[in-house]
């Protein structure tokens, strides 16, 4: 048995049939006498270059072991499947027992986004307690100013009374 790993970029419209798309392909591959020893659902991602009309696609990454003979088998199966954009099958001596670095990336990219929603929240907090602060401040300036007036005119009317 040869190892392959086999990348597969969906219709990025289709995301939310993945799961189906998933259990049609792995039940093709077993059909096929294929083991599945891996399945990394990437998600969705922007292409280097449009395919079909797609600037983004939904990435499957799958490491398999299976027979040369029946790769052709499956390879004519999912040539005419409208969901897939694009596929590639890559023999490989070993899997590495690690995430693949799109699988990596992909995490990355969404702690580095919730933490960046995070610090806008952050700061628009912090914002509007500095625009509070400053609110409080001008009003007591203006109430200052106010008092002021008002102890200068009281002022001025105890002079006026005492002439």
């Amino acid at each position: 048995m040869r190892k392959y790993e086999a990348t597969i970029i969906l219709n990025p419209n289709l995301s939310s049939k993945v799961d189906n798309f998933l259990k049609d392909f792995e039940k093709l591959l077993k059909d096929n006498s294929f083991n599945i020893l891996k399945t990394e659902d990437i998600g969705r991602r922007q292409l280097a270059y449009s395919i079909k009309n797609h600037n983004k696609g939904h990435y499957l990454i799958f490491n398999l072991e299976g027979d040369s003979l029946k790769l052709s088998e499956v390879e004519n199966k999912i040539k005419y499947n409208e969901t897939i954009i694009r596929y590639l099958f890559i023999s490989v001596k070993e899997h590495s027992g690690e995430d693949s670095q799109l699988l990596i990336d992909s995490k990355n990219k969404k702690n580095d986004s919730e933490s960046e929603e995070n610090l806008d929240k952050k700061v628009q907090e912090k914002v509007n307690i500095e625009s509070d602060k400053s609110s409080v401040k001008e009003n007591e300036v203006s109430q200052a100013e106010e008092n002021s007036e008002e102890n200068a005119s009281n002022k001025n009317e105890t002079e006026q009374d005492d002439e």
